[in-house]
């Protein structure tokens, strides 16, 4: 069942978040959410700056509850493309929350060590503590998205060939949805995240790293290649959202072709789960007032 609507005070709507939840995955097409898609939310730049800082003050504050309190534990997992806007959203979204409450882990390819382990190992020992919010900038979730793309980087993971059957990402699925399972009933919030730009919208995005100097640092070679195999992760997203969009832990599937929606919308998201958890400061008892009350005595006292 959807949540029900609330408003977020000087925020997207709740309304919009749920537009783009996914939480049963069976029928799920890619094709149905529009990259370039604003819900009609047609504002200016300024605007939508004003907007996000709004909530990114009322996530700061609520990251503090969620921090005293020290019961929950966050995780945030963006799962995109390149170029989608990943690193950008983190910037902004979560430039107002404090650092000590925060930690991002990007994942790139298994070291030496990982592979000696299972695929989930490396993402198990990087999740957040109790009270801090984890940000995963890709994650597990590659296994069933690059992995499968490029079926030459599972044959080198050396698991027991007899285990690498044809059910191999159906299994993965099973397993990831299972490690979610277990983390929401220990006290993890996950929300899972898929930028989802266009193709068109990539393609300038890659020029303008190359046009601009400012932004050649950020341009890879590497990126083109598997630009190549675009149709493939498509497919790959669609089939991976479909298994593990899940009501413990759904899927919001975000148009990515205009930055500054994508941002309002984790954002929103991130707010609005948040606001639902309702964390709260720890009480302070009588005999910590009373202590209180003696040191401000003592310190109010003291002569300059």
């Amino acid at each position: 069942m959807a949540d029900e609507p609330k408003e977020l005070a000087g925020m997207v709507p709740a309304e919009i978040v749920k537009v783009f939840r996914v939480r049963k995955g069976k029928k799920f097409r890619l094709a149905d959410i529009d990259p370039a898609d604003t819900l009609g939310l047609d504002i200016e730049k300024d605007d939508a700056k004003q907007l996000l800082a709004q909530g990114v003050k009322r996530l700061r504050d609520l990251q503090e509850r969620l921090y005293a309190e020290g019961r929950w534990s966050v995780l945030i997992v963006l799962q995109a493309i390149d170029a989608a806007g990943k690193d950008s959203a983190i910037e902004h979204v979560m430039s107002g929350i404090n650092p000590q409450g925060c930690d991002v882990t990007s994942f790139k390819a298994p070291s030496a060590t990982e592979l000696r382990h299972d695929f989930l190992w490396r993402a198990a020992i990087k999740l957040p503590e109790r009270g801090r919010i984890g940000i995963f900038n890709r994650s597990y979730y590659e296994e069933v998205l690059v992995v499968r793309v490029h079926p030459e980087i599972l044959a080198g993971q050396n698991l027991p060939p007899e285990l690498v059957t044809d059910q191999v990402w159906e299994e993965r699925f099973a397993s990831i949805a299972a490690f979610e399972e277990h983390l929401a009933r220990n006290g993890t919030v996950i929300l899972k995240f898929f930028l989802h730009v266009s193709k068109e919208e990539q393609k300038r995005r890659f020029l303008e790293r190359i046009d601009e100097p400012d932004k050649r640092w950020k341009f890879s070679a590497g990126d083109i290649v598997e630009r190549g195999h675009w149709d493939a992760y498509m497919a790959a997203y669609e089939d991976m959202i479909r298994h593990t969009a899940t009501k413990t832990a759904p899927w919001h599937v975000v148009p990515a072709d205009n930055k500054w929606f994508t941002r309002l919308v984790i954002a929103a998201t991130i707010v609005d789960r948040l606001e639902r958890l309702d964390p709260k400061f720890p009480p302070v008892d009588d005999e910590a007032l009373k202590e209180m009350e003696k040191t401000r005595k003592a310190l109010m006292a003291e002569k300059s």
